[in-house]
């Protein structure tokens, strides 16, 4: 007879609270309950027991003059004044096992694509504290994307932080899945917070492919969620995130996007009676993006690859999300309307973008034939309106007529369909033979 494995339940029972605390509801005001009682801490988890029998899951965000407040994880339907909150400890984990991979997550941990239970290994907690800066490792080893453009003009390394930037509409979501199912990481963790619930399963399925998504987690919190649970999204990922990185893998984390992650803080923070301040964001929001992005980085046991989006309202990339990630990050990259506008996918704008770290992850052939390219493009860009005008006459300036010879190579070696994937050595070869041109 095979022995039955019971140190998971035993865990469970170490963990359980003997003593419930509970209180009552008091008011609802809004997305904010008040409730007296229970002795619970911020971030704590509670149950409603309403009194048509349902449950009622809600998120501790702060206390007011001797009162508990909490929003709700889920609809109100059913609540009224006086039904019983119970605190439930121990519910700021998540359960995680190698059999994460391949499927799809909510934000309680809980599969989304019925195909049953994951077996749990052991549990994570999702608000753990950032490694400290000396447990980190040099950052000296490339990852590949796939992706020309990147790879060779703005490389990523393992364990290296990079912020994708552009409006709603040029191939962010695209340039994701592409990266997840062409790079060279152990592991992918998604986490899709505040998306369109419609284009879940189109990127699942079209984007991730059966290529990508053998070796993908996906956690998913829709725009209808409520906020505590959009932003328990983003703490699941990254406990996720964390244990694979321990199991020595390297993981590529995608958050899509940090945008609606501080607009769900931000929701938070105001039903708490935070003061907004820059564009109505209130101070959690910026105390919480260093927390997420912090717990990235290269360690001794494996790494975590992060990119994170972030959705320019109006294409101001001056706004106080964007400004605010991308003080913290280790390099952006750019998405250009107008590129996308004009068919050019990706739509990465170089120019405009940057990787912190080429110069430790390049070699100096590779770094010197990124530069001249970038050249050339910037002394194209600059002369761009005379050339389309026929303002310029060809041998008046070496260096532009040079531009102008290798613009369109250029322009070939940026462009690559979504299913297209380029190899390190392909992509180092092509930018050497680009260079020798201009």
């Amino acid at each position: 007879m095979t022995e039955l494995d019971l140190r998971p339940w035993a865990a469970v029972v170490e963990r359980a609270d003997p003593i419930r605390a509970s209180g009552e509801v008091v008011e609802l005001v809004g997305l904010l309950v008040e409730s007296r009682g229970p002795s619970a801490s911020i971030g704590d988890f509670c149950e409603i027991r309403t009194h048509a029998g349902g449950v009622v899951r809600t998120q501790v965000v702060g206390f007011r003059n001797g009162r508990v407040l909490s929003m709700p994880l889920e609809e109100t339907g059913g609540l009224r004044l006086g039904d019983e909150i119970v605190a439930r400890g121990g519910e700021s984990m998540v359960e995680v096992s190698p059999e994460l991979r391949g499927r799809v997550i909510d934000g309680f941990g809980v599969p989304m694509d019925g195909r049953g239970r994951i077996m749990s290994s052991e549990l994570r907690p999702l608000y753990a504290e950032a490694p400290s800066p000396m447990e980190r490792e040099h950052i000296r080893e490339k990852l590949e994307t796939g992706i020309r453009a990147i790879d060779g003009l703005l490389p990523c390394g393992k364990g290296q932080r990079i912020g994708i930037f552009g409006g709603s509409g040029v191939g962010k979501s695209t340039l994701l899945g592409s990266m997840a199912r062409s790079s060279s990481a152990d592991v992918n963790v998604i986490a899709l917070i505040g998306e369109r619930n419609r284009e879940v399963r189109e990127f699942i399925e079209h984007d991730l492919g059966p290529q990508g998504m053998p070796r993908t987690v996906v956690v998913v919190a829709t725009s209808d969620r409520p906020a505590p649970l959009r932003v328990r999204a983003c703490f699941v990922a990254l406990a996720v995130a964390e244990y694979f990185r321990d199991c020595g893998k390297d993981v590529l984390l995608v958050m899509d996007s940090v945008t609606r992650l501080a607009m769900a803080q931000r929701e938070i923070g105001l039903a708490a009676g935070e003061p907004p301040s820059q564009k109505g964001y209130t101070p959690s929001v910026f105390s919480l993006l260093p927390r997420v992005c912090e717990r990235a980085g290269n360690f001794r046991a494996g790494s975590i690859t992060a990119f994170f989006t972030v959705l320019v309202e109006g294409d101001d990339f001056n706004e106080p999300v964007c400004d605010a990630v991308r003080a913290i990050l280790d390099g952006h990259i750019t998405l250009s309307r107008q590129l996308g506008s004009a068919g050019h996918y990706p739509a990465i704008q170089v120019l405009d973008s940057v990787s912190r770290l080429q110069s430790k992850l390049a070699t100096p052939r590779e770094s010197e034939s990124a530069r001249r390219i970038r050249e050339a493009l910037a002394i194209y860009r600059q002369s761009e309106d005379l050339i389309n005008l026929g303002a310029y006459v060809s041998g008046s300036n070496a260096r532009l007529d040079s531009a102008i010879r290798s613009h369109e190579e250029i322009l070939k070696f940026l462009r690559q369909t979504p299913v297209d994937r380029s190899t390190g050595e392909e992509t180092a070869r092509r930018l050497e033979e680009l260079a020798a041109m201009v």
